[in-house]
């Protein structure tokens, strides 16, 4: 009975950490990426550093301040990455919001908005 039960708990305690592990696991996400407004050059972002719209920083609702992303647009298939820097309101209906740069890579200055797909970069991580 001891024995059944020891393996028991074993069990439980190793797909508890098999399920902290997979909550770690970069995924991909999609959604719509917007950029800063030039007025915002200079102000504080939510991780205390001002934002400079010549570099490659962008706001997100939920990845860690410091996190790379590797940001591809889906109208065009260009690509950037930058580190997440400011926070977005958990209501925003955007995904990410980029500095002005980094929509000048992604090639939707002009739109304003554009289908992106999101993808953290862990291994960047400073």
């Amino acid at each position: 009975m001891r024995f059944f039960l020891f393996m028991l708990i074993l069990n439980v305690c190793f797909k508890m950490a098999v399920a902290q592990d997979s909550l770690s696991v970069a995924t991909t996400t999609t959604g719509i990426a917007s950029f800063y407004a030039k007025k915002f050059n200079g102000r504080r972002t939510a991780s205390g550093q001002k934002f400079n719209q010549d570099s490659l920083t962008a706001a997100h609702k939920t990845l860690t301040f410091g996190t790379y992303v590797l940001v591809r647009n889906l109208k065009n298939d260009s690509t950037v990455i930058v580190r997440i820097n400011d926070r977005l309101p958990k209501k925003s209906k955007r995904s990410i919001d980029l500095s002005y740069k980094a929509a000048q890579q992604l090639n939707f200055i002009k739109a304003g908005l554009t289908k992106v797909e999101i993808t953290p970069l862990d291994s960047l991580k400073r």
